[in-house]
Protein backbone atom coordinates (compact mmCIF):
# COMPACT_ATOMS: atom_id res chain seq x y z
CA UNK A 1 0.00 0.00 0.00
CA UNK A 2 1.29 3.51 -0.96
CA UNK A 3 0.52 6.62 1.09
CA UNK A 4 -1.07 9.39 -0.85
CA UNK A 5 1.99 11.50 -0.71
CA UNK A 6 3.72 9.07 -2.35
CA UNK A 7 0.28 8.25 -4.75
CA UNK A 8 0.99 12.12 -5.31
CA UNK A 9 4.82 11.86 -6.54
CA UNK A 10 4.02 9.15 -8.53
CA UNK A 11 1.40 10.76 -10.57
CA UNK A 12 3.40 14.39 -10.74
CA UNK A 13 6.34 12.82 -12.13
CA UNK A 14 4.23 10.62 -14.41
CA UNK A 15 3.14 13.23 -15.78
CA UNK A 16 6.54 15.10 -15.92
CA UNK A 17 7.41 12.01 -17.92
CA UNK A 18 4.35 12.85 -20.70
CA UNK A 19 4.63 16.49 -20.73
CA UNK A 20 4.88 17.60 -24.44
CA UNK A 21 3.19 14.49 -26.14
CA UNK A 22 -0.05 15.58 -28.02
CA UNK A 23 -2.95 13.86 -28.68
CA UNK A 24 -2.69 10.46 -31.20
CA UNK A 25 -3.78 10.51 -34.88
CA UNK A 26 -3.51 8.14 -36.69
CA UNK A 27 -3.91 9.33 -40.70
CA UNK A 28 -2.39 7.63 -43.08
CA UNK A 29 -3.92 9.61 -46.06
CA UNK A 30 -3.30 12.99 -44.65
CA UNK A 31 -7.05 13.97 -44.74
CA UNK A 32 -7.52 17.31 -42.06
CA UNK A 33 -7.77 16.13 -38.98
CA UNK A 34 -11.39 17.59 -38.34
CA UNK A 35 -12.77 14.83 -41.13
CA UNK A 36 -11.15 11.72 -39.11
CA UNK A 37 -13.37 9.68 -37.17
CA UNK A 38 -12.95 10.19 -32.75
CA UNK A 39 -12.24 7.18 -30.56
CA UNK A 40 -12.92 8.49 -27.18
CA UNK A 41 -11.67 7.45 -24.08
CA UNK A 42 -13.21 8.31 -20.92
CA UNK A 43 -13.11 7.98 -17.14
CA UNK A 44 -16.46 5.91 -16.55
CA UNK A 45 -15.99 6.61 -12.52
CA UNK A 46 -15.61 3.57 -10.08
CA UNK A 47 -14.12 3.72 -7.14
CA UNK A 48 -11.44 5.52 -5.09
CA UNK A 49 -8.09 4.31 -6.66
CA UNK A 50 -10.31 1.67 -9.03
CA UNK A 51 -11.42 4.11 -12.01
CA UNK A 52 -13.26 2.63 -14.96
CA UNK A 53 -11.18 3.94 -18.12
CA UNK A 54 -13.33 3.54 -21.60
CA UNK A 55 -12.58 3.51 -24.89
CA UNK A 56 -15.27 3.96 -27.78
CA UNK A 57 -14.90 4.77 -31.59
CA UNK A 58 -17.51 7.16 -32.59
CA UNK A 59 -19.56 4.72 -34.10
CA UNK A 60 -20.45 2.90 -30.88
CA UNK A 61 -17.89 0.33 -31.05
CA UNK A 62 -16.39 -0.53 -27.83
CA UNK A 63 -12.71 -0.66 -28.05
CA UNK A 64 -11.18 -1.58 -24.54
CA UNK A 65 -10.81 -0.75 -21.26
CA UNK A 66 -7.96 0.07 -18.40
CA UNK A 67 -8.47 0.45 -14.55
CA UNK A 68 -6.31 3.61 -13.67
CA UNK A 69 -5.87 4.80 -9.83
CA UNK A 70 -6.26 8.10 -10.96
CA UNK A 71 -7.79 9.78 -13.98
CA UNK A 72 -4.67 11.62 -14.29
CA UNK A 73 -3.17 8.35 -15.67
CA UNK A 74 -5.93 7.51 -18.35
CA UNK A 75 -4.98 9.53 -21.40
CA UNK A 76 -0.92 7.18 -21.49
CA UNK A 77 -2.90 3.92 -20.42
CA UNK A 78 -5.86 4.43 -22.91
CA UNK A 79 -3.36 5.44 -25.76
CA UNK A 80 -4.48 8.95 -26.18
CA UNK A 81 -1.41 10.77 -26.38
CA UNK A 82 0.94 9.95 -28.73
CA UNK A 83 3.83 7.04 -28.87
CA UNK A 84 1.85 5.41 -25.82
CA UNK A 85 -0.32 1.80 -25.99
CA UNK A 86 0.69 0.80 -29.73
CA UNK A 87 -0.46 -2.62 -28.32
CA UNK A 88 -4.02 -0.57 -28.38
CA UNK A 89 -3.04 0.93 -31.70
CA UNK A 90 -3.32 -1.95 -33.95
CA UNK A 91 -6.60 -2.94 -32.80
CA UNK A 92 -7.61 1.72 -33.28
CA UNK A 93 -6.43 0.55 -36.69
CA UNK A 94 -8.45 -2.64 -37.87
CA UNK A 95 -11.37 -0.37 -36.61
CA UNK A 96 -10.30 2.86 -38.72
CA UNK A 97 -7.67 2.06 -41.30
CA UNK A 98 -8.27 5.07 -43.13
CA UNK A 99 -7.51 6.74 -39.98
CA UNK A 100 -8.79 8.13 -36.97
CA UNK A 101 -8.42 10.42 -33.77
CA UNK A 102 -8.22 10.50 -30.35
CA UNK A 103 -9.84 12.43 -27.20
CA UNK A 104 -10.04 12.28 -23.99
CA UNK A 105 -13.05 13.05 -21.40
CA UNK A 106 -13.06 13.48 -18.30
CA UNK A 107 -15.24 12.41 -15.62
CA UNK A 108 -16.49 15.98 -14.98
CA UNK A 109 -17.61 16.46 -18.70
CA UNK A 110 -18.59 13.41 -19.67
CA UNK A 111 -22.57 13.75 -19.25
CA UNK A 112 -22.00 17.10 -21.18
CA UNK A 113 -20.15 15.76 -24.22
CA UNK A 114 -22.72 15.22 -27.09
CA UNK A 115 -20.73 13.10 -29.38
CA UNK A 116 -19.38 10.74 -26.61
CA UNK A 117 -23.03 10.23 -25.24
CA UNK A 118 -23.80 9.97 -29.64
CA UNK A 119 -21.49 6.73 -28.90
CA UNK A 120 -22.67 5.89 -26.29
CA UNK A 121 -25.79 5.55 -27.30
CA UNK A 122 -24.72 3.81 -30.68
CA UNK A 123 -23.23 1.13 -28.19
CA UNK A 124 -26.19 0.55 -26.18
CA UNK A 125 -28.47 0.08 -29.27
CA UNK A 126 -26.13 -2.69 -30.76
CA UNK A 127 -27.98 -6.13 -30.62
CA UNK A 128 -25.22 -7.44 -28.55
CA UNK A 129 -25.03 -4.77 -26.09
CA UNK A 130 -25.21 -5.57 -22.73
Amino acid sequence: MTTPQAAARYEAEHHFANRGRGVAVYNPHSKPEADLPVIYGFNNGGSVGWLQGVLIAEDGTPLGGHVCSSEGYMPHDLGILEDTRPDLHEEFRAHYPNGYRMSFVGHAVVAKHAALLRAIELCNAQPDAT
